[in-house]
């Protein structure tokens, strides 16, 4: 199943969720909509799903208008955050309920409802807690649940709205591998909204990031992460230090130093240098473009993570390897090896 937004809109008040939104997603495709809280991405896909109405634009099914079908009759499965589970039925019955309901023209017998349950627990590997309730499950048993229960109507798409915000972050990371394995087997087009940067690059095979009821960008996990279109972009994925620079007759000064850099086409003005962390390459005093004292540091894992004040007086953190230990006081010189400069 094909899907295709044009020039949505959609307010609340004079509060644009959404702003012109265009999109177009591949049969097939598990698509991350990427963003903070207020960005749009669950406007959008309530609005798929048919539980929200826009103001004005287009969305298409296939090259079909969607928007003169109700929620029921477009073969959306929708997952909640929370799960929305039946706590009065069994595992087993949460998962037939879709069916059970089904209009009777097209409803199953009793026999393939209960193969057609089996089949999904046996898919979310959970077929053993058939007779339990959603009182007695792990938070992520209950979410693998409401997957099963949103695909026992063979949906043509499945939607899953911060599917994992509610568990903790072992259990977050299991299931993010689970999800991206399940939907290699199943290939229904799926959309899930996120606004944890990590699950979206994971899982997704394209990421779309919003802010403001705008798209900043589209790409693959790789392109959006290595290649940002924007200052909130470079922002929002991955950590980042951002320093204020001016740029002038292609050199880039910090304060009243020029740094040995270059402005990459940058534009002459007011300007904010973007670097990752770990792209903040460390050596002695006088070594690099950047210079500053080291004010604490914390190792845990292969790296070593320091606060750094640098000589213009702004504080920076960085993450440099283990491999040469950095000290409370040292002067370091600090070079960035990946960067990008945009308008400030």
């Amino acid at each position: 199943m094909t899907i295709e937004v044009k020039n949505l809109v959609k307010k609340f008040g004079t509060f644009a969720a959404l702003d012109g939104v265009d999109l177009k997603i591949g049969n097939g495709e598990l698509l991350a909509l990427l963003g903070p809280s207020g960005s749009g991405k669950t406007t959008l896909l309530r609005i798929i799903a048919g539980l929200d109405w826009p103001d004005s634009g287009e969305v298409s099914f296939d090259g079909e208008n969607a928007l003169v079908r109700g929620a029921g009759e477009r073969q959306v499965g929708f997952v909640f955050q929370h799960y929305a589970l039946f706590r009065h039925m069994t595992v087993f019955e949460n998962v037939a309920f879709g069916l059970r309901v089904q209009p009777r023209s097209i409803r199953k017998d009793d026999a393939s409802i209960r193969a057609r349950v089996k089949e999904l627990l046996d898919l979310v590997q959970l077929d053993w807690l058939a007779g339990r309730y959603p009182s007695q499950l792990s938070g992520g048993q209950r979410q693998r649940i409401a997957l099963a229960r949103a695909l026992a109507i063979a949906p043509r798409i499945l939607l899953l709205d911060e599917p994992f915000g509610a568990l903790d972050a072992k259990v977050r990371k299991e299931l993010r591998q689970w999800l991206r394995s399940l939907h290699q087997e199943i290939n229904v087009t799926s959309i899930f909204v996120t606004h944890d940067q990590e699950e979206a690059l994971e899982v997704a095979n394209r990421v779309v990031v919003m802010d403001k009821g705008r798209i900043e960008q589209i790409g693959t996990p790789g392109d959006v992460y290595d290649n940002p279109a924007t200052a909130f972009v470079h922002g929002f994925i991955g950590e980042s230090i951002v320093l204020p620079v001016n740029v002038s007759d292609g050199r880039v000064r910090l304060g009243d130093k020029a740094l040995k850099i270059a402005a990459d086409g940058a534009s002459s003005g007011a300007s904010k240098l973007f670097v990752r962390r770990h792209d903040m390459q460390v050596g002695p005093a006088g070594s690099g473009s950047l210079e500053g004292s080291v004010r604490q540091v914390r190792s845990f894992g292969p790296i070593q993570r320091a606060v750094v004040a640098l000589c213009g007086g702004e504080i920076i953190e960085i993450d440099a390897p283990r491999d040469r230990e950095l000290q409370a006081g040292e002067i370091v010189g600090l070079e960035p090896r990946r960067y990008r400069i945009f308008a400030a």
